[in-house]
């Protein structure tokens, strides 16, 4: 008894080759940078920059049916975007919170000498 030969299933020569997206590591970059200048409030443009283009990646990406790769990069830039927008916000209010407080440690008002009517 002969087994039956196993035939590779071939592509169609007309079928493009699997191509990693440019834009998904620029993602990724932009996320990177977001995260590490995010505590100094200036993280929000590169990561509003990469959440846009991650958008354009995603759709991309499913326009092109599965030929275009790169997702996992561009999940891990939006992560850094997101935390980096985060960091942000957060040194945003703490610096409120410590204006606020050294706002009310100053007195108001005119401050006059103790014997002045």
């Amino acid at each position: 008894m002969t087994l039956p030969a196993t035939t590779v299933p071939t592509r169609h020569p007309m079928d493009p080759d699997p191509a990693a997206s440019t834009k998904a590591r620029a993602v990724f970059a932009l996320g990177l940078v977001a995260l590490l200048t995010g505590a100094l409030v200036g993280g929000v443009i590169p990561a509003t920059i990469a959440l846009l283009l991650a958008r354009q990646v995603r759709r991309q990406a499913w326009s092109a049916g599965g030929y275009l790769t790169g997702s996992a990069w561009v999940r891990r830039g939006q992560r850094l975007a997101w935390a980096g927008i985060v960091l942000a916000l957060t040194a945003l209010v703490v610096a409120t919170i410590a204006g606020l407080l050294h706002l009310a440690g100053t007195p108001g008002g005119q401050d006059f000498d103790p014997g002045t009517d």
